[in-house]
């Protein structure tokens, strides 16, 4: 029999809303357009804040375990201008677990082997979600497979196949796009790199469309992204790309280019984000979380942590309330005005990033880290 509640995509969010379910005893299944959880590369580090996302791993009952997969030491930080002048840096506490990194790929893996077997339904596309009545609606994939659900959950990301059935909002395109570069055994093969993104992450930016941020990451790797303004990076190949990029950086300092040409690997990553904030009229049987209800530029590393902290939300609503769609309504009303706020301050620091770039301007670090852990104290009072 179909399961009753269905989350499309096996993401973060998706896979932590399985698995509070599964914790109140709510049957579920996730389908996913990936063929198994390490089918493809998740992408670099990610901060779970102890305000959201770490308060969602341990409502899973994952906390310890992300605490023991995660680097503390990785919420080092530094910026720097485009002269290679570093203006600030950020070393954590011995006992700072604020916002310690975790790789995406491990947080991924952690949450889905967390799942009853058999939850996962990987290799299946979403092509259609089409409403029967009364909140059920009927589900197709590409591989000509269909299954009724009494919910579906749109956890799928920027380009949601379920959000049309709530909103007709679509993303646009910001004018920044990100070249997601990584270094391969960096101390060893890229010293240089590895010398200028220091313990955690760096910073720079010229004021005029350009940006360079590096970020450690496990197994010695760091990711990096090379941000251009404009209508994207010709990706027809290497040698070509690396062309592009010392001559749209060609103001830069001389340490920034082993950055830009000694990658190991890229793939372009235009950003898109939806309007915000944004509300939609309730939809029976249907809801969205994480990037697919509020996809926002990535300043502030918020999307990750909405999405863990929406799904353990509708998980919680869903085992609490009566019917489905009292514990959507309940959830939305949270979800909603929390995510627009983020999303309209994320989308104007990613502008300001590549319009002014002023390193005097940089985020302190350590007043965040406190206002993480008084948000998370003040949030665990309210329940």
């Amino acid at each position: 029999m179909p399961a009753p509640i269905t989350i499309i995509g096996a993401g973060p969010g998706g896979l932590l809303t399985a698995r509070v379910l599964q914790q109140h005893g709510v049957e579920v299944a996730v389908y996913d357009t990936d063929t198994a959880v390490d089918a493809r590369d998740a992408g670099g580090s990610l901060d779970l804040h102890a305000d959201s996302g770490q308060i969602a791993m341990a409502d899973a009952g994952l906390l310890t375990e992300f605490l023991a997969l995660s680097r503390p030491e990785s919420q080092a930080g530094r910026r720097l201008d485009h002269h290679g002048t570093v203006h600030g840096e950020f070393t954590p506490a011995d006992d700072d677990t604020a916002a310690p990194e975790i790789d995406r790929g491990e947080l991924r893996s952690l949450l889905a082997g967390s799942l009853a077997p058999g939850t996962i339904r990987w290799g299946r596309k979403l092509v259609r979600a089409a409403p029967l009545g009364d909140g059920a609606h009927r589900l197709e994939f590409a591989d000509g497979s269909t299954t009724e659900t009494e919910l579906v959950i749109g956890a799928d990301g920027t380009w949601s196949r379920v959000r049309p059935l709530v909103t007709d909002a679509r993303p646009r395109y910001t004018g920044v796009s990100f070249l997601d570069v990584r270094y391969d055994d960096a101390d060893t093969r890229h010293p240089a790199v590895a010398e200028l993104t220091g313990l955690g992450q760096m910073f720079a930016g010229d004021g005029d469309g350009h940006g360079v941020i590096l970020q450690r990451n496990g197994n010695g790797q760091v990711r990096g992204y090379l941000v251009v303004r404009g209508d994207g990076i010709p990706a027809r190949d290497e040698a070509t790309v690396k062309r592009f990029l010392l001559d749209e950086f060609s103001q830069w300092a001389d340490v920034f280019r082993p950055a830009l040409t000694g990658w190991d690997g890229a793939v372009e990553r235009p950003i898109h984000v939806l309007p915000a904030p944004l509300t939609w009229s309730h939809t029976p049987g249907a809801t969205l979380l994480g990037d697919a209800a509020h996809v926002m530029a990535p300043f502030g590393g918020f999307g990750a942590n909405l999405a863990l902290l929406d799904g353990a939300e509708l998980a919680h609503a869903i085992a609490a309330e009566p019917t489905i769609d009292d514990a959507i309504t309940r959830y939305e009303a949270t979800m909603l005005p929390r995510a627009g706020g983020l999303a309209v301050g994320a989308n104007e620091a990613l502008q300001e990033f590549v319009t002014s770039a002023d390193p005097e301007n940089a985020p302190d670090h350590e007043a965040e880290h406190r206002q993480y852990e008084e948000a998370a104290a003040a949030y665990r009072a309210t329940r």
